[in-house]
């Protein structure tokens, strides 16, 4: 083969390299099926003894700049968690759709539907609960299955919704409990969602319990759950340093799975979990334990786990919260309530988070050292902490 025709070949090579190179850039920009649900807003309209009936006000949201995306399926499947048995309830689900050239079927079909480039279709969803007593029952865990269909294919999705369907009153936190120059209060709640607002919370179960100078100081778990920080382990995609990272840490760490480790580098990137790890075994050797935690950022501390709350949370992984600063400086500011949002274990280790300005870390460090709130069943993330002068 003469010179040219070898130069020949190397172009030709060469451009095709280059054309595969370019499609792959471009296929890597490209936003794919970018379609959410919303999880939406809620109500429970129907609440009598033999029939619960929720209301749900959804969105279909095309995030993409120029394609358009299909939603082909969408199932609804609701799971029931209560204090006792569910024989006899049963559960009726709707999906309506409520955009502008919708036709509800009376059968229930879901019409295949083209969501244009940057809009929003809205839904509506029901649940129906009957049977001969519901009082036992505590959540509605609903699982919105929805396809999306496009370029890069068919892609299942869940979006999840928990809504509550137990309500305490405000009056039943009645145990107060001796602390260090304080006594203090766990106040119990409905089981916290990302549908609740912390402020609503406190002024719902705290202020008819509160005095002037009282404080309260509120989970940092909750905190996260009500911002809607948790996700389940089917929508979280191990990569190469998560599958590897972490098999090298200790077993009882929310960083030991590789959907736990993946949650945080999605939050601070691989580089910086890879470095904080190369330099965190350094100083490991030297006798300078938790470098790591320190490099890789506060949410490396923060994250929660499969099975590290309540359920149904129990099933996902929660991260930490997010700007706790200004959830604390909005309870002080509509509730006149000094707060602190906390991370308290029963090994009697305090972290606070965020604290209103007028409040000491060690005076709250003292008042919670015993974990009031608790690490179990009890339904108590929040903890009304008042000032006692000391004696003597």
């Amino acid at each position: 083969m003469g010179s040219f025709a070898i130069a020949i070949v190397i172009a030709v090579v060469l451009v095709f390299a280059v054309l595969l190179l370019t499609l792959e850039i471009q296929y890597r920009r490209r936003p794919g099926n970018r379609l959410e649900l919303t999880s939406g807003n809620w109500q429970l309209e129907g609440y009598e003894p033999h029939r619960y009936f929720l209301v749900g006000e959804m969105e279909f949201r095309n995030l993409t700049r120029r394609l358009e995306v299909m939603v082909p399926e969408v199932k609804v499947v609701v799971k029931l968690l209560s204090s006792g048995s569910l024989e006899g309830i049963t559960t009726t689900t709707r999906v309506i759709p409520r955009f502008k050239d919708a036709s509800p079927r009376d059968d229930g079909y879901w019409e295949a539907r083209i969501v244009k480039v940057g809009k929003a279709d809205p839904i509506e969803v029901t649940v129906e609960l009957q049977g001969a007593n519901l009082s036992q029952l505590k959540v509605a865990w609903i699982q919105l299955h929805y396809t999306t269909y496009g370029p890069q294919g068919r892609i299942p999705k869940v979006r999840h919704v928990i809504v509550p369907l137990t309500f305490p009153s405000p009056k039943d936190s009645k145990n107060w409990r001796p602390a260090t120059n304080a006594d203090v209060l766990p106040i119990r709640t409905h089981l916290l969602t990302h549908l609740d607002d912390p402020v609503e919370v406190v002024q719902r179960y705290v202020v008819p319990n509160a005095q002037p100078g009282d404080v309260v100081a509120i989970g940092e778990t909750p905190i996260a759950i009500m911002q809607g920080r948790f996700r389940h382990p089917t929508d979280v995609k191990p990569g190469w340093v998560a599958r590897r990272l972490c098999y090298l840490f200790l077993p009882t760490s929310s960083l030991a799975t590789a959907c736990g480790m993946q949650s945080l580098i999605d939050i601070v990137g691989p580089v910086r979990v890879l470095v904080a790890f190369l330099l965190g075994a350094i100083a490991k050797v030297f006798g300078k334990p938790g470098l790591f935690y320190q490099l890789a950022g506060e949410q490396a501390r923060l994250i929660d786990d499969v099975t590290g709350t309540l359920p149904p949370y129990d099933q996902f992984i929660v991260l930490g919260p997010e700007n706790p600063q200004m959830v604390v400086d909005q309870i002080r500011q509509k509730t006149g309530l000094s707060a602190a949002i906390v991370d308290v274990n029963d090994l009697k280790a305090v972290k606070v988070l965020a604290a209103t300005s007028d409040l000491e870390t060690p005076f709250l460090t003292q008042a919670l050292l015993r974990n009031p709130a608790g690490n179990a069943a009890e339904q108590t993330p929040v903890v009304l902490i008042r000032p006692v002068a000391p004696q003597g």
